[in-house]
């Protein structure tokens, strides 16, 4: 390795001699898309599918604004602000080697809780015609048992008493959404690539219900000029760490503070519902279709699902690397027996997708031994992700009095994950907004397993399932009497 480069625009023609690098004038780029949420998913994901679009040349109509919304985001912003907005994408290929590439389509960046009179600005302004998302699972603050607005929220309640000075994405629509009305300029597409079923129609649910307290005269403004595309997203990204910077690094001599580091496959299926125009990502592999429910179905029940499924137990075993989870056969078995014989009976006909084709790649994709995608991070928020991922099958395998015997057994083990720590006594790392009375209710669990299907946020009614908390109650003891490795071993479907 020579020289070290600092990854920056001015730097880029030198940079350019070592990997992939934008030849498009990133300074010719207008910013038709603002972009909430700027982490590694969105920057693997969505900004690349556009770096390639306007590496083609197809437009310059669509650069990204990005958007850092929440205060502890301000490490990324800085970063990004120091680059230019330029970071380096590491795909990590099956065989073990890497793909590198500069993406400069976020050519500008806000950091909202510094100027948030500048970011509203920016998504009423008449050139936004896209402001799309990334704020998490938990990000659109409903009611898992109700499917309702969650107002008493003190974040929710700030922006109802404080309208100039947002701290969430619905205070900074609804500001935008009225100066747009005020001025005349036309509506735009607010588009989900959060890991939700209807992704676009709960976004849709969650903004009006807002903006019906806040804002009461804009309700029939956005019902009449925004819409709400659904979507499916799919690419692993890890949390990036250090050593993929050292990497970065070593391979090219650029140094990049933030890389992004993904897995070779990427999905995105997208119903083409767009109000203000939108760009051609259709040329880059996304695929736009009427109903994008059916591909969701299958993405939150096999992949998403699977990962939780992975990491639940990885956890508890003591793994620190999905790979490392997937590559124990006897957990691969219970996943592919789970995929198999619980989740695909839900999903009904794909069409043009093969089911069996999937699965596997599913568990060539989870066994990549250069991704090392932490558990830690696919068991962050699952409070979040059990209802969305794997309770839609575990309700239709009740609906039809099939078997759910792999659903209740991961439930089961996620409740003893609550309580902190694996089989081997060693110090989970939990992140969870609702880490708190898992932990409370996990606790009485062990006294009372039932009490933590009593959780209703994240439960509904489940404990009304007497065939369920039966199975349920089995699984939590095999698993407290035998350890959960010998209890994966010796399960029987």
């Amino acid at each position: 390795m020579g020289k070290t480069i600092f990854l920056n625009q001015e730097n880029l023609p030198s940079i350019a001699g070592q990997v992939s690098c934008p030849s498009y004038d990133r300074s010719d780029i207008k910013t038709g898309i603002v972009h909430v949420g700027v982490g590694g998913f969105h920057r693997a994901h969505q900004a690349f599918y556009t770096d390639e679009l306007l590496e083609k040349g197809k437009s310059n109509d669509w650069g990204i604004c990005g958007v850092a919304l929440l205060p502890f985001d301000d490490k990324i912003y800085q970063v990004l602000k120091k680059q230019d907005g330029l970071y380096t994408l590491i795909i990590k290929e099956l065989d073990g080697s890497l793909s590198i590439r500069v993406i400069g389509s976020l050519v500008e960046y806000h950091f909202a809780p510094e100027n948030p009179k500048a970011v509203i600005e920016k998504m009423a302004n008449h050139e936004t015609k896209i402001i799309s998302l990334t704020i998490t699972e938990g990000g659109y603050n409903y009611d898992e048992a109700t499917g309702e607005f969650i107002f008493d929220n003190p974040n929710i309640q700030h922006d109802l008493k404080n309208p100039n000075f947002p701290s969430t994405i619905f205070g900074y629509l609804a500001q935008a959404f009225k100066l747009r009305k005020e001025r005349g300029t036309q509506g735009c597409t607010i588009q989900s690539c959060d890991n939700i079923q209807g992704n676009g129609h709960i976004t849709e649910k969650m903004v009006l219900s807002y903006i019906g307290k806040a804002e009461p005269g804009l309700v029939e403004w956005v019902r009449n000029k925004v819409s709400f595309p659904n979507s499916m997203v799919d690419r692993i990204t890890p949390v990036t760490v250090q050593k993929d910077i050292e990497l970065l690094l070593r391979e090219t001599g650029i140094k990049d503070e933030w890389p992004v580091v993904c897995e070779p496959f990427r999905q995105w299926v997208i119903e083409d519902d767009f109000c203000s125009g939108r760009p051609a990502w259709e040329k880059m592999g996304a695929q736009f279709v009427d109903d994008v429910a059916p591909y969701e179905r299958m993405k939150l029940s096999l992949l998403n699902a699977g990962h939780s499924i992975l990491g639940i137990l990885g956890a508890l075993v003591g793994y620190s690397t999905i790979d490392e989870v997937v590559n124990d056969q006897e957990i691969a078995s219970f996943l592919a027996t789970f995929m198999d014989k619980e989740a695909t009976p839900s999903l009904g006909t794909l069409e043009g997708i093969n089911l069996k084709e999937y699965k596997i790649s599913l568990i060539e994709r989870f066994g990549n031994q250069n991704i090392k995608d932490q558990v830690s991070r696919i068991c962050s928020e699952s409070s979040a992700k059990i209802p969305k991922f794997l309770l839609p099958t575990v309700k239709y395998q009740i609906a039809n009095d099939e078997n759910f015997s792999h659903s209740a057994f991961v439930i089961a083990a996620w409740a003893i994950y609550s309580l902190g720590k694996d089989e081997n006594e060693s110090q989970l790392e939990i992140m969870d907004v609702m880490e708190t009375l898992l932990y409370k209710k996990a606790k009485e669990a062990q006294e009372n397993p039932i009490v933590f299907l009593g959780i209703e946020a994240v439960f509904g009614n489940l404990r009304d399932s007497k065939n369920f908390v039966s199975t349920y109650l089995k699984a939590y003891k095999t698993i407290k009497e035998k350890g959960i490795k010998k209890a994966i071993a010796d399960f029987k479907y």
